[in-house]
């Protein structure tokens, strides 16, 4: 970029903390004077956010600013700073000269002089004092602006303290007393983080219509940790080909790298060799390796130097000293301030010191700076050992630099389309996606087409998908590359995967498994899969088996966390949801074993749905946000409408209805997707529509499924459960017949299956049905059936929902005071669960029963206890239609019900019934 961009003027990524400054601008314009610290790194926007908030403000309402600034080399001289906000308010301290830095009276006498100036510089608008760089104002002046706004009651003014607090920017020359009157100086700071890889693509798009791609974005956020002036500084010194390619070597801003230079060579000469060595290590090297490899014989005083100059930092334990940068920039700024001979020294000399092999690899890599074929075999091998284990990241970072030192092209490709694959297997989909257009200029050739395959499954891209496989597999020979036949068949077990059909699943896991090495990956995978297709086609016992048989093989590492998942899935489909809690648990964790980020995603998605069914939804909720963050980093299609069903259906039933919409919104997909992918969009949909008393709505969110062409493993018990929510549904639509067709074969598939919460599921909706055509008694013995059906089942809502619908039901035949017995049931277990939607909806239940839940309000208490229900709900909105659905009785009964209180609270239209309830709320009168 030929001109620096000016930023000063921009906002991103501060919403937050922009609205907690305008709070406090407002309230001191409301007469709450206060006094508030605004902290962070140097460079991470904390004067922008203040500018930026000010000149918002000033647009609305009138300010007046006065500025004052802290600069180091008066930082000793008592109320210099003080002085500086008197005179910007046109005043002056009036303090007798010399001022004396010793004692409390100078201070005072500055603060209350500074209180007569702000309260007459307040009185036409409010005032707003912003101290800059306050970490180098005296402390004198900054306890007499402190005493100033304490003695102060209704004045509108608010004094704005700005400091950094990163430790490479504050030297031993701060003031310590200052530091320690911003430590907790301030009820209110804003503390400044790091900008996301999100915002920092708008940064670079804003700063010089820089297009970043996502993994760009990530690797800048990290070298920078969100740093909005060094990630510009940089956007605007490198060129812009360094932003497309794969894990860029980032230096440090030049004005950054000039201060780290300038500590540097204030350092003795083994202080510098140790800092230099460092820099070639990994963070958190043990201080004798570093020693060791800067051939220096005693580290502690040099590691003492460098700490006291802030480029190092120390962590010692027991047996064991570490040492590691500040900041990722300080070592950027060192290594590439090494020059090329020595840094190719340093690197030679730590590989023959690594004890890792992949270490010692990364090193020779670093060292060398032509082809190296013999090294790039030797990556390649490195490379077969880590997939054995499942490490997939690593693979494709070993793959990367076997490519780059390739001599043949064929090979250059080769290495390339592997690493790729790796990185998809990894779940780093943007990455991949970053090759995609460089992988489609090769020739066309079998493993092309399986790797954009591969790439296709994970963006949800089924019919793409479909045809690179298809092509793969026609032209690929099996007596001559078996191993890619393997892999071909492994992607055909997840693209099965994701159509969800199981025969097919199965057939291409045993086809790989015969073909492939038994350690291979692509023969490793497909077994830790073949038991949940096993499970989706009813084997139950054969799953079974195939997952204790691995169990026995596994060693522990990456791969067992395939099968964690394999078996927490199906577990949770068995009804055994406490099991496959355990089992998903400990499929989630990535760091300690390198497992792939993919498979911990599917783990969390199914680890949230096991902690629904248990009743913990707050845990629910807590994955599902994590599951949600990660997502939006790796963008694997595949998996996220699964993630974010769950989200939607608690969010729904808790009432939160902006948060479930939400969700919803972002579950959604197309029927060009994955049905792994449709079917839980629509579960999400349906199960917000549902929890709404939407009925019509639920049918139209499932049609999608009805629709499908092939739905025998979707209808597999256990594994979606969407019959019983369709059912329902049907019924509560007045489709009783349609819904009793419907149901019919599902119910003799779950009695075959003995699946017990299958039964319970579909046991409500066929006591729906019965109960809906008049016998009472038939829909007493189904709902009972139902009911011991989930007895001994530790799944508290779905328990619940069927003691809701045979409460709805005994209510609706009259049986009164049985319906309260079985609505109280649910009421309490919805409390338990904080499903607030459905306790509201029993507490009108009851009430429409008969039942005194609360005292009546002034006037509505005259109603009938089914006249208050019909009320509530049209006083909030519902229409006839709903507020029938809802009540379980015809519209043409809520109309009558809604003519006799008309009649009965003399009023005549909707607005004027939620007008006496709301003035009913106001009179805390409850409802």
């Amino acid at each position: 970029m030929s001109v620096r961009p000016d930023l000063r003027r921009s906002l991103i990524g501060r919403a937050d903390e922009s609205a907690a400054l305008t709070r406090l601008i407002s309230d001191a314009g409301a007469g709450h004077p206060s006094m508030a610290l605004v902290e962070g790194p140097t460079g991470i926007g904390k004067t922008t956010l203040v500018d930026h908030v000010l000149r918002a403000c000033a647009g609305r309402q009138p300010l007046r600013v006065v500025r004052g600034e802290g600069v180091a080399w008066e930082a000793g001289v008592a109320l210099c700073v003080a002085a500086q906000l008197a005179r910007a308010c046109g005043a002056d301290l009036d303090l007798p000269e010399p001022v004396r830095a010793e004692g409390a009276a100078p201070v005072l006498d500055a603060a209350q002089r500074l209180h007569r100036i702000w309260a007459g510089a307040q009185q036409r608008e409010p005032l707003v004092v912003v101290v800059d760089d306050a970490h180098w104002a005296d402390v004198e002046s900054l306890r007499a602006m402190r005493s100033a706004v304490r003695t102060m009651s209704t004045e509108r003014v608010l004094v704005l303290l700005i400091a950094r607090d990163d430790p490479f920017g504050l030297d031993a020359s701060t003031p310590p007393r200052t530091l320690e009157f911003l430590d907790g100086s301030c009820r209110d700071t804003l503390r400044l983080g790091p900008l996301g890889p999100e915002d920092v693509r708008a940064l670079a798009w804003e700063a010089g219509g820089v297009a970043l791609t996502l993994p760009a974005a990530r690797h800048l956020c990290r070298h920078t940790r969100g740093n909005p002036r060094h990630a510009t500084d940089l956007l605007y010194e490198l060129p812009r080909e360094t932003w497309q390619e794969w894990h860029p070597v980032l230096p440090a801003p030049a004005r950054f790298a000039a201060a780290v230079g300038h500590r540097l060579t204030r350092c003795g000469e083994a202080t510098r060799a140790l800092v230099e060595a460092c820099s070639v290590l990994d963070d958190d090297t043990p201080v004798a390796k570093a020693a060791s490899l800067a051939l220096i014989d005693d580290p502690l005083p040099a590691a003492d130097e460098a700490r006291a100059a802030g480029l190092l930092a120390a962590a010692v334990d027991t047996g064991r000293t570490a040492l590691s940068f500040p900041h990722p920039l300080i070592r950027a700024a060192v290594l590439t301030g090494i020059g090329l001979t020595r840094r190719s020294a340093l690197h030679r000399r730590a590989a023959e010191i690594a004890e890792d092999t992949g270490r010692r690899l990364t090193h020779r890599v670093a060292a060398t700076i032509t082809a190296d074929a013999e090294l790039a075999d030797e990556l390649d091998r490195y490379a077969a050992e880590r997939a054995s284990a499942g490490e997939w990241a690593a693979v494709a970072d070993t793959l990367v630099k076997a490519s780059r030192l390739s001599l043949a092209r064929s090979t250059r490709q080769d290495r390339l389309l592997r690493a790729v694959d790796a990185m998809i297997g990894a779940g780093d989909v943007p990455q991949a996606a970053l090759f995609a257009a460089e992988l489609e200029s090769f020739p066309v050739g079998t493993l092309r087409d399986v790797v954009l395959g591969h790439l296709a499954i994970m963006r949800g891209r089924a019919a793409e998908a479909e045809t690179f496989l298809t092509r793969a597999w026609e032209r690929c020979d099996p007596e001559q590359r078996p191993d890619l036949m393997a892999r071909i068949c492994q992607r055909r077990v997840l693209h099965a995967l994701g159509r969800c059909d199981a025969p097919d699943l199965v057939a291409w896991a045993r086809r790989a498994v015969e073909l492939a090495d038994p350690s291979d990956p692509s023969a490793i995978e497909s077994e830790a899969v073949l038991g949940l297709g096993l499970a989706a086609m009813g084997r139950v016992t054969e799953s079974q088996a195939a997952y204790e048989g691995a169990a026995a093989k596994l060693s522990g590492g990456a791969q067992s966390q395939r099968f964690q998942l394999g078996r927490g899935w199906v577990d949770l489909a068995l009804d055994a949801p406490e099991a496959a809690r355990r089992e998903l648990e400990a499929a989630v964790p990535t760091g300690f074993r390198s497992g792939s980020t993919r498979i911990s995603l599917w783990a969390q998605g199914w680890l949230a749905r096991t902690q629904f069914a248990l009743g913990a939804w707050q845990e629910a909720i807590e994955t599902v946000d994590l599951a949600v963050a990660r997502l939006a980093d790796v963008r694997i299609e595949l998996v996220r409408p699964l993630v974010h069903w769950t989200g939607a259906q608690i969010h729904a039933l808790r009432g939160a209805w902006e948060a479930a919409d939400h969700h919803v919104r972002e579950a959604a997909v197309g029927m060009h997707h994955y049905e792994v992918m449709l079917v839980p969009a629509c579960l999400a949909r349906a199960q917000v529509a549902e929890a709404r008393g939407e009925y019509e709505r639920v049918l139209e969110a499932l049609a999608p499924v009805v629709r499908l062409p092939s739905r025998t493993s979707v209808d597999e018990p256990g594994f979606w459960p969407w019959q019983d929510v369709y059912a329902n549904a049907l019924v509560m639509t007045n489709r009783v017949d349609e819904a009793d067709t419907f149901l019919t074969p599902y119910e003799k598939l779950a009695a075959l299956r003995e699946h017990r919460s299958t039964m319970a599921r579909l046991g409500l909706a066929r006591g729906r049905v019965t109960g809906a055509r008049g016998d009472i008694d038939g829909a007493r013995r189904e709902f009972e059936q139902a009911l011991a059906h989930v007895e001994h089942l530790p799944l508290p809502y779905d328990r619940a929902r069927v003691n809701f619908a045979y409460g709805q039901t005994l209510r609706r035949a009259g049986k009164r005071r049985e319906a309260d017995t079985v609505l109280r049931n649910a009421r309490d277990t919805y409390i338990n669960l904080g499903a607030r939607t459905y306790v509201e909806r029993c507490e009108r239940e009851l009430q429409a029963g008969g039942l005194k839940t609360s005292r009546g309000a002034s006037g509505l208490s005259r109603l009938t206890a089914q006249e208050q229900a019909v009320a509530r709900l049209v006083a909030g909105g519902a229409s006839n239609k709903q507020a029938a659905l809802e009540l379980f009785i015809a519209a043409k009964t809520v109309q009558y019900h809604l003519t006799h209180i008309y009649s009965k609270l003399g009023i005549r239209s909707r607005s004027e019934l939620a007008a006496r309830f709301r003035e009913a709320a106001e009179t805390e009168e409850p409802r």
